[in-house]
């Protein structure tokens, strides 16, 4: 039984001759398990860390050592995502999320689909009228 000079949460209540362990467990319930993931064409990490339930991506950004592994990486200027969906740095991490940070592009893709297009076009492999593929049945023939 309790004395009623003592506070009655949890820690108070609990006895006196448990283990380190059950007391590791007990702190532990405020944390997730999350994976923070980079990679470059020659070299990929995958850190599996746990952090505080009210962590943010940015948090546990910092926190997983990302940052020292790969200097290139500035929170500023890389897009990150959890589960492929881009995210706020500020955004809540849930049990088990992924966070991924993304490289920034080399090229902007719309333009290197319109200069694709414009050298078949020049090297007769796209029609010039509809941009297309030509059509190898329809033959460009002079009648005598």
């Amino acid at each position: 039984m309790l004395d009623s000079t003592e506070p009655s949460n949890m820690a108070s209540a609990m006895p006196l001759n448990s283990t380190s362990d059950e007391k590791m467990n007990m702190s532990v319930d405020n944390k997730i398990n999350i994976e923070v993931v980079y990679g470059l064409p020659h070299k990929q990490k995958i850190l599996a860390i746990s952090v505080a339930e009210n962590s943010t991506v940015e948090q546990a950004i910092i926190e997983s050592g990302m940052l020292a592994l790969f200097k290139e990486i500035d929170l500023t200027e890389n897009k990150v995502g959890i589960w492929n969906r881009a995210v706020k740095l500020s955004a809540a991490l849930e049990d088990l999320d992924r966070i991924e940070i993304y490289r920034p592009l080399i090229a902007d893709p719309k333009e290197v689909r319109k200069r694709r297009a414009e050298k078949a076009i020049i090297e007769g492999r796209a029609d010039k009228t509809t941009g297309g593929r030509v059509n190898p049945l329809s033959v460009n023939t002079k009648s005598s």
